[in-house]
């Protein structure tokens, strides 16, 4: 649950899934704060355009105010080893012939780069459909559009270092 505290009161929203694209921080991490599926947005509540702004940038910015509560002593590392074993796990669960869904920065068409962070079908084989991620707001498609030129450099050097292993 995250307990968010807007302009018409506090909500206590139960947060069941929000999908975000690119592995990297700051303002080339964008959370799709709209595909946030919870009882209260399938009740009709929303963010307004101020507390979505925030929100965007707590999440954004999360892992500096780790950093900043450890007084400089450590990162979010136990947050990157929980998403790291939720990962395996229902990588597992898919070998098994569970059905699976979740995101994972594969190679694809989704955007103009070569890879991109969206929701998978995952079975047996591994990654078996890349699915796109649907209609984004206004406000989000600027945050990728933004985002695209500093992932597209970081994929680069990461093909780069690929190839002289």
């Amino acid at each position: 649950h995250v307990t968010w505290g807007g302009g018409g009161g506090e909500a206590r929203v139960p947060l069941l899934r929000l999908e975000h694209f690119s592995a990297l921080l700051g303002p080339r991490l964008t959370p799709m704060v709209s595909c946030v599926t919870t009882p209260a947005t399938a009740q009709g509540f929303t963010f307004s355009d101020a507390d979505r702004d925030a929100l965007t940038h707590r999440i954004q910015f999360g892992g500096d105010e780790v950093v900043k509560a450890k007084a400089g002593a450590g990162s979010a590392t136990l947050s990157m080893a929980y998403a790291g074993y939720l990962f395996t796990e229902n990588v597992l669960r898919a070998f098994e012939g569970e059905d699976v869904t979740m995101c994972s920065f594969v190679e694809s068409s989704v955007t103009s780069l070569p890879f991109f962070s969206s929701p998978c079908k995952f079975g047996p084989n591994g990654v078996e459909e890349v699915l796109g991620f649907g209609e984004v707001t206004d406000y989000e498609k600027k945050l990728l559009d933004n985002m695209l030129p500093a992932l597209g450099s970081q994929i680069e050097k990461g093909v780069e270092f690929a190839k002289n292993m």
